[in-house]
């Protein structure tokens, strides 16, 4: 049997015939594998959606009960036979509940990463190497360029802001799903107990973090009712990205945009976005993890996805790894 008869692309995103069902597809479908809980993977309207108990939550709190006609959950490790296929969730270390998804037949495994990070993360378990004959791996920064600092260390930065300014409001962009609950996480590590403000975008996923045991400490509402622009001088402020373009952001006292993001690393791009001290923290694999990651599967062949496509198929073939770009559309980088 030959890979792509286990797996291929269509328009719906990537198919499995052998098992008929679709992993992270962009457009409704009878039958879904989900990786992780961000939108430009998990989409509602599907006829049955198989993911990780966490990214059902998530999916349930962004888009509502009847996200889908049925689910179940996998655990990370138990195999299931779908069809003639076997598929097998394993951590990713990107968000809480993400996952990559092992799929085997005819003597074949194939491994969908979805998205995923090596780099420690207090809110998500650890990524998983997981041996395989072709793997299928993202590439956001699929670029020498990118080499990710140790998020602690930009966490540090943050907090010598704080004190350095302490007049000044500090407004911390984060996605509202994974990177926001990580940095305040890293906060509370590096020994910052004050409240932490959050925008009311990230309430629910907050909770449901802490329901599943991740300490985030004292959050309160970043709202100015009942209370003035100085009550949150030297106060550190969390809300997703969108929000400090609007009005929003200009209620509070000389405030210091901050944005938490891989993309931080490219200096033109916090400029375009106005950000006086950019973070460069990622939900995603840089380029010596993604190199890395693809040697330690020890794949024969690698299909990359969703990034810098090309850079990395090159890396694989002068290492003598067969690869190809799949040019999927549809995926973005709401993680980062």
């Amino acid at each position: 049997m030959r890979a792509s008869q286990i797996l291929h692309t269509r328009l719906e995103g990537l198919y499995c015939p052998v098992g008929d069902f679709f992993i992270d597809p962009v457009r409704p479908v009878q039958r879904a594998l989900i990786t992780h809980g961000h939108s430009d993977h998990a989409r509602a309207g599907h006829g049955k959606v198989l993911a990780t108990r966490e990214t059902l939550d998530i999916m349930r709190l962004r888009y509502g009960e009847g996200f889908a006609g049925e689910t179940q959950a996998a655990a990370f490790g138990e195999e299931l036979r779908i069809g003639d296929a076997r598929v097998a969730f394993h951590p990713a270390g990107h968000v809480l509940g993400s996952a990559q998804i092992a799929v085997s037949a005819g003597g074949l495994c194939i491994v969908a990463s979805g998205d995923y990070k090596r780099a420690a993360d207090p809110t998500t378990p650890g990524f998983e190497v997981v041996p395989c004959d072709v793997f299928i791996t993202e590439a956001t920064f699929g670029l020498p360029v990118f080499r990710h600092p140790e998020a602690g260390l930009e966490i540090d930065r943050l907090l010598g802001s704080v004190g350095a300014f302490p007049e000044r409001t500090h407004l911390v962009g984060a996605y509202a799903l994974g990177k926001a609950q990580r940095v305040i996480r890293l906060l509370r590590e590096r020994g910052y107990e004050r409240p932490i403000h959050i925008h009311g975008a990230l309430q629910k996923l907050c909770n449901y973090y802490a329901s599943r045991g991740i300490e985030l400490g004292t959050l309160r509402p970043a709202t100015l009712e009942g209370s003035g622009r100085q009550d949150f001088a030297g106060e550190i402020v969390v809300g997703p990205p969108s929000a400090f373009a609007d009005r929003w952001a200009r209620r509070f006292p000389d405030p210091v945009a901050c944005f938490a993001s891989g993309w931080m690393r490219i200096r033109q791009r916090a400029r375009q976005r106005g950000v006086e001290l950019p973070l460069v923290i990622s939900d995603h694999a840089d380029w010596d993890e993604l190199t890395r990651t693809i040697a330690e599967t020890g794949a024969r062949e690698v299909w990359v996805t969703h990034g810098r496509e090309e850079a990395l198929a090159r890396w694989c073939e002068l290492n003598g790894i067969a690869a190809r770009p799949l040019h999927l559309v549809g995926y973005d980088d709401e993680g980062d």
